[in-house]
C-alpha cells in the first residue's frame, strides 16, 4: 500500500508530494489532466509574495509580516483566520531555498512591475516552469505520478481516509475501468470549481435584471477544476469554508478563450484612465490603490454590471505605462469615434468622459506612487492618477469577468487537516485552492494563492507523511491539537 496519496497537480499538490517524499514516504500523485496540461491554475501563475524584514536576493528594500497581513486584512475586508494567514506570511519568508532546491529559478526585480518588486519574487519562466521543475523532482525523488486520474470521491470510515475512488473514463481513445486506490494518509489539493458551469450558475443565480451572471464569466486558469471531488467531500460531511461566490476574479479581455487565457489576457490600464459599463457611464474608482492591490476587485465589479462587461478608456499618455495585453484596442482619433466602435451609447460616453475630464485636479502625476492626482466633485471620484482623456488617439478594451479560482472550500487548521463536525481527520489533509477560503474570504492580493499553496502544501505533505508512519500517534496528535 501507498504510504502518501496526493490528488491534484499543481503548485500545492506538487509541494505536498515533495515534502512527503523527502519525509520518507512513498508517494502516488494522481493529476486529472493529461501531461500536458498538468498544472492546474499554477501553470499561469508568475511569482510568490514574499514576507521579508531586509533586502532578500530578488526581492528589494523590506515587507515585514505585519504590512503583508494588513495588506491582506484590507483586501480581505476582516474574512479570513489570522492564525492561519499568518502561518502562510511567516511560511512565504523561508520557502524561497526549498523551492531552489527541486529546481525553481527566480529572476532579478523587474524594474517595470511597479511596487511588486519589493513583495514578490518572480519566477524564471514564469508558472508553467515552476510547475515543470516540481515535476522533474518528483520524479528523481521517486514520486509515481500518474496522468487522466480524475478521483470523483474519497472512501472515508467515520474521518478517517480509506480509499480514493477514480471513475471509469477514456484516455487516448482506450477505454480504462473504474478504480480504487488505497492509502496511509491523502492530500487533496485538486482545486475549485471555477470550470463546473453548472455550479457557478447555481452559485450566482439569477440578478434582479433576470441575466444569469456567471454565463458570462471566462476561466482564466485550467478547464480541469470541475470541483467534483470538493463536492463529493462537502456531500461526505467535511466542514466547509467560503462564500461560493467568492473568487479570485479579474477583468480580462472580453475576447479572451473560455479557459486558459492566463495572465496575458489581463487588461492592465484601468487606473490609467476610466471604465465604464455598457451604457457608458462610469461605476466606480479606477484609482482607489495600487493596480497590485486593486486589480482583482474588478472581475467582481464588472460581474455587477448589465450584461457583465465593462469599457477601460485611456488615451496615448497611458500607452508604455502598463503591461500591454495580448490583443489589440479598439483605436480611434474621437470620443464619438471610439464610441462607435465600442457600440457605446455616443452622448452618454462622451458626456461622461468629458464631466471626467472637467473634475479632474493634476498635480504630480507618478504611477509608482498614490500621488496628488485626483477627481473633485465627481461621483464616484478617481482617488489618484486622475488625468484628463484628452490626447489622441484613445483606445477601448472591452471587459469581461476573469476567473482564477473559487474560494469555497474545506475548513482545515494549522496541520492543514479536513475537519468532520469540528473534528480534524488523523490521516487525510487539504491544501491549495481547496482550503484557499480560510485565509481568503473575499478579495485578493497578487502572489497570495502561491503563498497559501506553498505553504499549506508543504504542511500537509510533511504531517501525511507522519500519518503514514504513526498513525495512532497522528490520531492522538490532532486530538490533542484541538482539545
Amino acid at each position: 500500500m501507498i504510504d502518501v496519496l496526493v490528488i491534484g497537480g499543481g503548485n500545492a499538490a506538487l509541494c505536498a508530494a515533495l515534502m512527503a517524499r523527502e519525509a520518507g514516504a512513498s508517494v502516488l500523485l494522481l493529476e486529472a489532466s493529461p501531461r500536458e496540461w498538468r498544472g492546474g491554475n499554477s501553470q499561469h501563475t508568475r511569482n510568490l509574495r514574499c514576507m521579508h524584514d531586509a533586502p532578500q536576493d530578488v526581492l528589494v528594500e523590506a515587507y515585514p509580516e505585519e504590512e503583508f497581513w494588513q495588506d491582506l486584512l484590507r483586501v480581505t475586508g476582516g474574512i479570513t483566520d489570522e492564525k492561519l494567514a499568518r502561518i502562510a506570511i511567516r511560511a512565504s519568508s523561508s520557502c524561497r531555498d526549498w523551492m531552489r532546491r527541486h529546481g525553481v529559478h527566480f529572476q532579478p526585480p523587474l524594474s517595470g512591475a511597479l511596487h511588486v518588486a519589493r513583495t514578490n519574487a518572480f519566477f524564471m519562466g514564469g508558472g508553467k516552469a515552476l510547475v515543470n521543475a516540481y515535476y522533474r523532482s518528483a520524479q528523481r525523488l521517486g514520486v509515481e505520478i500518474r496522468y487522466d486520474t480524475p478521483v470523483e470521491s474519497v472512501e472515508l470510515d467515520g474521518g478517517r481516509f480509506v480509499a480514493a475512488r477514480v471513475p471509469a473514463r477514456e484516455v487516448n481513445g482506450v477505454r480504462l475501468p473504474a478504480e480504487r486506490i488505497e492509502a496511509r494518509s491523502c492530500v487533496l489539493a485538486a482545486g475549485g470549481f471555477e470550470s463546473n458551469r453548472e455550479w457557478l450558475r447555481e452559485a450566482w443565480g439569477q440578478n434582479e435584471r433576470g441575466e444569469w451572471p456567471s454565463d458570462n464569466f471566462l476561466i482564466r486558469g485550467t478547464r480541469f477544476n470541475t470541483g467534483v471531488l470538493l463536492r463529493s467531500m462537502l456531500e461526505a460531511g467535511a466542514d466547509a469554508i467560503g462564500d461560493p461566490t467568492q473568487a479570485h476574479m479579474v477583468a480580462i479581455d472580453a475576447r479572451a478563450p473560455l479557459y486558459d487565457g492566463g495572465i496575458c489576457t489581463r487588461i492592465d490600464c484601468v487606473s490609467l484612465g476610466v471604465v465604464v459599463n455598457r451604457e457608458g457611464e462610469r461605476f466606480y474608482d479606477e484609482g482607489e490603490d495600487f493596480w497590485p492591490k486593486r486589480y482583482a476587485i474588478w472581475g467582481r465589479l464588472v460581474a455587477g454590471q448589465p450584461g457583465q462587461i465593462a469599457y477601460s478608456i485611456i488615451d496615448q499618455k497611458a500607452i508604455g505605462r502598463f503591461m500591454p495585453p495580448v490583443f489589440p484596442g479598439t483605436v480611434a482619433h474621437t470620443l464619438d469615434e471610439l464610441a462607435r466602435q465600442l457600440g457605446l451609447p455616443e452622448e452618454t460616453f462622451v458626456r461622461t468622459v468629458e464631466a471626467y475630464n472637467r473634475a479632474c485636479r493634476v498635480g504630480t502625476f507618478d504611477h509608482t506612487q498614490l500621488d496628488d492626482c485626483h477627481t473633485e466633485g465627481l461621483a464616484p471620484a478617481k482617488t489618484h492618477w486622475a488625468r484628463p482623456l484628452d490626447t489622441p488617439p484613445f483606445y477601448g478594451y472591452a471587459l469581461k469577468p476573469g476567473v482564477t479560482f473559487t474560494y469555497l472550500g474545506l475548513k482545515t487548521n494549522e496541520h492543514a487537516s479536513v475537519h468532520f463536525d469540528g473534528q480534524p481527520s488523523p490521516n487525510l489533509f487539504v491544501a491549495g485552492e481547496m482550503m484557499a477560503g480560510n485565509v481568503l474570504g473575499k478579495g485578493y492580493t497578487a502572489g497570495v494563492g502561491m503563498s497559501i499553496g506553498t505553504a499549506f502544501g508543504r504542511i500537509a505533505g510533511s504531517r501525511a507523511a507522519e500519518a503514514a508512519r504513526h498513525p495512532t500517534l497522528s490520531s492522538e496528535g490532532q486530538r490533542h491539537a484541538t482539545a
